[in-house]
């Protein structure tokens, strides 16, 4: 009996994401972005129960994306099945979201199967009116604010989903002919939807009370990571079980450690989850607590690359980039917030791989480390030896954003920025901020001197012309000031 690989994809997912909502706008993004997650997950499995074939059938799935292998004669039931639920998902979705498949015979290697797959698909993606890509008219449903908004609401709790032929393209939290276990078991489908609950309890958080639950500044943000070259990492798979088992894994590790993290004490009341894919996620939250999510999912990333990466050569899959985007205003909405994180996250992938875009600069993630401890350096000198918080606007105001383009020769010939000028400046700033007594003197004051000289040193470098404050030093100035706002005023992006 001859076997076809069928494989769809969602596409627009983010064009929907950050499409205009009404009077509930968060709460329906919520609601839209736990849809498209499901999507990809339920629709395969749905085709298969629908089929009466057996669930290990069903090769990946999730990400927006999945891969069935199916009998040949199969195939005719399952394009009308996927027809039936394209039309209802680009109802829904006012056209934006829509849904392709290709298929192809099990024949020759996996390296072909795949190639013909991807081809067919770029093909239908040109050319919408092809066989395989089906799309509605943009109209509106009525109801499809009420269902999204409604949807969020009911998965934060809901221990099964399902599917019915009557609404193929929607998702229910309640009855349905099909349903499936979310959770973390090994047969259940593997779902983030962690949430930072209102101080009632009885709601989601808004962004508002997350801004209020940050430490210093109260705003609020996104953050958006995502592997790097992930896509390569699968193309170069030699066999369809080394594709499914990638593609398990990274899918697992995202939803598996996004949820357990985020129930930690530090995330639990200031973290939302907004999805996990199968191979990126986004989560939002106060600002404080979505950097040191960072830092811990990073880590977190590099411990499992290591541990079940290790065999697979070259670095494609094996490091993380992210971009964490704030709030421009305290009425913000989160799909706009959404949309400038994803904007960034896409520039400090194109400029570099292995990285975080955070508070105005790129930083690898070595110098995300030495820009927390800068930042702990910074926030000491006000904490321990009495410094007024005005010093760390001060030290922001002596740096230029960029430098003029001229060499050491030139800059020497002109006379340049002097080092030493800066060293008299800052020293001039933390001692105009530090009192003659109290904390910085008797005892603590040679501590407080050798705080104040390694800080020197880590903002300024060692350059012997020029002066330019370092990338890690930027942000740790940035993030010290933060910390150390009290005021309710929203923060620069």
């Amino acid at each position: 009996m001859l076997q076809v690989f069928l494989q769809g994809k969602l596409l627009g997912i983010d064009e929907f994401l950050q499409a205009p909502a009404g009077a509930e706008r968060d709460r329906v993004f919520t609601g839209r972005s736990h849809w498209v997650s499901l999507l990809g997950e339920i629709l395969p499995r749905a085709l298969l129960a629908e089929l009466g074939l057996a669930k290990i059938l069903l090769g990946s799935s999730g990400g927006g994306q999945f891969l069935v292998v199916l009998p040949e004669e199969s195939l005719a039931a399952a394009v009308a099945f996927l027809e039936a639920a394209a039309q209802e998902i680009a109802t829904l979705s006012e056209g934006r979201v829509r849904l392709t498949w290709a298929s192809t015979e099990n024949l020759g290697d996996w390296s072909d199967v795949r190639k013909r797959l991807n081809e067919a698909l770029d093909r239908l993606r040109g050319a919408p009116a092809s066989a395989g890509f089906f799309t509605a008219q943009a109209g509106s449903s009525d109801g499809a604010e009420e269902y999204f908004s409604g949807l969020g609401l009911q998965l934060r709790d809901a221990s099964v989903v399902g599917w019915s032929p009557e609404s193929p393209g929607k998702i229910s939290a309640a009855g349905a002919k099909h349903t499936w276990t979310l959770g973390a078991a090994a047969d259940a489908l593997p779902f983030a939807r962690h949430a930072a609950l209102s101080t009632d309890g009885a709601e989601i958080a808004s962004t508002a009370e997350l801004a209020a639950r940050s430490a210093g500044l109260a705003t609020w943000g996104v953050l958006r990571g995502d592997a790097d070259n992930f896509g390569i990492r699968l193309r170069r798979a030699q066999s369809i079980e080394e594709h499914i088992q990638l593609s398990v894994m990274y899918k697992q590790f995202f939803a598996g450690e996004l949820e357990v993290l985020c129930s930690m004490p530090d995330f639990w009341q200031r973290v939302t989850v907004i999805y996990s894919g199968g191979d990126d996620f986004a989560v939002y939250g106060s600002w404080d607590a979505l950097i040191t999510l960072a830092r811990e999912m990073e880590r977190l990333f590099r411990g499992f690359a290591t541990a079940n990466l290790a065999d697979f050569a070259g670095p494609e899959g094996k490091t993380l980039s992210m971009a964490m985007a704030l709030a421009p205003a305290e009425d913000a909405s989160l799909g706009s917030v959404f949309e400038e994180a994803g904007s960034r996250l896409e520039a400090a992938k194109s400029a570099d791989k292995d990285c975080i875009w955070i508070l105005g600069r790129t930083l690898e993630w070595k110098q995300f480390a030495d820009a927390a401890s800068m930042k702990d350096l910074l926030t000491k000198m006000i904490a321990d030896f009495g410094v007024s918080p005005q010093y760390l606007k001060d030290l922001c105001g002596i740096y230029r954003e960029t430098q003029s383009r001229i060499s050491k020769r030139q800059a020497r010939k002109t006379g340049g920025e002097r080092p030493w000028r800066y060293h008299r400046r800052i020293r001039r700033i933390l001692a105009a901020t530090t009192p003659a007594t109290g904390k910085a003197a008797g005892p603590a004051r040679g501590e407080y001197q050798k705080a104040r000289t390694a800080l020197i040193a880590d903002l300024i470098g060692r350059s012997a012309v020029t002066v330019k404050l370092r990338p890690a030093g930027r942000v740790a100035l940035e993030w010290a000031r933060l910390s150390a706002e009290v005021s309710a005023h929203s923060a620069p992006v």
